[in-house]
């Protein structure tokens, strides 16, 4: 490690354990003002860089009159109608869920998943201890704001190479699941790109309902996947749905980061409890953006050519990176995560390749929090964001073995 890098260190182990900054804000400040050794190619957001679908500016045109109206707290019917039938499609439900009841829009997936907390903390009662919501670790920063805001104890759970990249359900005991409110999942997992199987969420799903706890599915990145689709939430808990949530956006699937559209869907008594939050501090979703919202849920070509260049991209990454740095593809999502725990770990090698690479990483340290036992499930990598056309990344992906070796 070099004299900067160096230079850095000390201040950094004081606070990781009470850091629940923004990991960008915290990447900001490690880089600091050193210049980048190369033209930046930034790898560090999970900003999808693909076009955005040719209708969505024609629908939008369509109703632009609608901007001068207020809309619905739960979402137009035509919205909720939609996303319920792509939904009862997609996972191959037995019913189509009941678009009055079971689904409520949200403006972006991140929102909902940080109220859902709140709105979890008022609905279950009845918890032996005080309230806890489980998240797991390595996570997504709104699950532990929301936690936080909801005034529960913050459980982490480690997802490491030794469990799958996912939380370990036998590890749950008895005293701390009378106790939890509600347990966050992500498949594909972020950062590293796992996927729950069938059984694994139908036992997530009986613990809820053993429990009394609610299991809200992070399933943002679900349309993007090697190989066969992610099963779903929906689909292993079974009608009607009691115990689980599905949170869904257009951000990866449809490349709309910017639209700020998605949903919660499943357990019609939460959805009531979410909707009297929501209906008071939450903003309402634009009528054009859910019209265009029921067309992006109603096409399926532009997704499977999403998918596509990705699976374009993974293709380099297994050609490039090959078996360094404990690479494997993974089963979904759009993250590389990467070991260097034998390069000095993830701030040393983010530090490295700016510096030397011009390439912007995240620390897998900063999308995790320190076990009980001291250790980060985050520490020894750094994690990839695949979001930039073929020759852009593979260029960053030759830089990244041309400096790390």
């Amino acid at each position: 490690m070099n004299t900067a890098s160096a230079e850095r260190e000390p201040a950094l182990p004081a606070r990781r354990k009470t850091d629940t900054r923004s990991p960008f804000v915290r990447l900001t400040e490690l880089l600091g003002d050193i210049p980048p050794g190369q033209p930046v190619i930034d790898l560090g957001v999970g900003e999808p860089k693909h076009g955005v679908p040719a209708f969505v500016g024609p629908v939008m045109a369509a109703h632009i009159n609608e901007f001068g109206c207020y809309p619905k707290n739960d979402g137009a019917p035509q919205f909720r109608r939609a996303v319920a039938e792509w939904a009862a499609r997609r996972y191959k439900l037995d019913r189509v869920p009941d678009p009055d009841r079971e689904v409520l829009v949200l403006s972006g997936s991140r929102e909902g998943l940080f109220l859902a907390s709140i709105a979890a903390r008022r609905h279950v009662t009845g918890r032996a201890g005080r309230p806890a919501i489980l998240i797991p670790n390595p996570f997504y920063a709104a699950y532990a704001a929301g936690a936080a805001a909801a005034d529960c104890e913050l459980v982490y759970l480690p997802a490491t190479r030794e469990t799958g990249f996912l939380p370990d359900l036998d590890a749950l005991d008895d005293a701390l699941l009378r106790r939890t409110v509600a347990m966050f999942l992500a498949s594909p997992s972020n950062p590293q790109g796992a996927v729950a199987d069938i059984f694994y969420l139908q036992r997530a799903a009986a613990l809820a309902r053993r429990h009394g706890f609610l299991v809200f599915s992070d399933e943002c990145y679900s349309e993007i996947y090697t190989r066969s689709a992610p099963p779903g939430m929906l689909e292993a808990g079974g009608s009607p749905f009691e115990n689980v949530l599905l949170f869904q956006s257009l951000s990866k699937r449809s490349n709309l980061p910017g639209l700020r559209i998605g949903f919660a869907m499943g357990d019609r008594r939460f959805i009531a409890k979410f909707l009297e939050l929501r209906s008071v501090a939450a903003p309402q979703v634009p009528l054009p953006a859910q019209e265009v919202a029921i067309a992006a849920y109603g096409d399926e070509v532009h997704v499977e050519a999403n998918r596509n260049l990705y699976r374009e991209k993974f293709d380099l990454a297994d050609q490039i990176i090959g078996d360094r740095y404990g690479y494997r593809r993974p089963a979904g999502g759009f993250f590389l995560w990467l070991d260097v725990a034998a390069l000095g770990g993830s701030e040393a090698v983010a530090l490295k390749l700016w510096r030397e690479a011009g390439v912007r990483v995240l620390p897998g340290r900063y999308v995790a929090r320190d076990q009980d036992d001291g250790s980060n499930p985050g520490a020894d990598y750094v994690r990839v964001a695949m979001v930039h056309d073929r020759e852009t990344t593979a260029e960053a992906l030759h830089r990244i073995v041309a400096v790390l070796g």
